[in-house]
């Protein structure tokens, strides 16, 4: 399985043909904790089907042409990548186009740094962990992006209501987490209620992550909940 970059340095994709806005939207974003990897659109599209990116700034008109096309496109073979576009059409009608084309924001040039970076963080918070689009915990890794989740190299054949589990674990492995706390943050109950709900998904979870014949990675802390442990012992 390939792995992503670091948890620690999100990587941004950045098409822009102005090689001097270019440079500068790098040295910004590069300065505040991000890695920034410049591409062609083609090689931005061919990027986000493999999800090693955290989001994709793209640039409207590149040598001429409206790469809202090469967007609209992507969004339909099922890219997920947020995308923030940034363009010198800046019109309601230009934004509209944009946003409906599958732009996730749209910043209109010229613009100041510090907005481009309070977007780009905005953007990647709606996420759930502006630090990652990935979780891993030992051979457990989760994309947030695609919404898969992997042993290892064996992709696990997850419900939704498991996945979201398994994410919210992942985000605080070796960290005491209570019934009460996955009945408010998983199932949104605002107060804990009378079911085995949280029992019945955590079985049906530990079936799906665990080796046969060892301990759960999904361990039972005596009366007062659960927690991950990175490998079963």
């Amino acid at each position: 399985m390939t792995k992503g970059p670091s948890a620690s340095l999100p990587t941004i994709l950045l098409v822009e043909d102005d090689e001097e806005l270019a440079n500068e939207i790098k040295a910004e974003l590069e300065g505040d904790g991000f890695l920034v990897r410049r591409a062609s659109i083609a090689d931005a599209a061919h990027a986000t089907e493999k999800s090693d990116a955290a989001m994709l700034i793209l640039d409207r008109i590149l040598d001429g042409v409206d790469s809202l096309h090469t967007l609209e496109i992507m969004r339909r073979q099922g890219a997920k990548i947020p995308v923030l576009i940034i363009s010198a059409s800046s019109s309601v009608d230009d934004i509209a186009e944009g946003l409906r084309a599958g732009a996730d924001d749209y910043l209109a040039k010229p613009f100041y740094m510090a907005e481009l970076v309070a977007r780009v963080e905005a953007m990647l918070r709606r996420l759930g962990d502006i630090s990652t689009t990935r979780l891993i915990v030992g051979d457990l890794e989760i994309d947030l992006l695609e919404q898969t989740a992997f042993r290892g190299s064996a992709k696990l054949n997850l419900l939704p209501r498991e996945f979201k589990l398994l994410e919210y674990f992942a985000r605080r492995p070796g960290q005491l987490v209570t019934r009460a706390m996955l009945l408010k943050d998983v199932w949104h109950y605002e107060f804990e209620v009378e079911t085995n709900v949280v029992d019945t998904h955590i079985s049906n979870l530990r079936r799906k992550i665990d080796d046969h014949g060892l301990p759960s990675r999904i361990a039972n802390v005596r009366g007062l909940g659960y927690m991950l442990r990175a490998h079963a012992a």
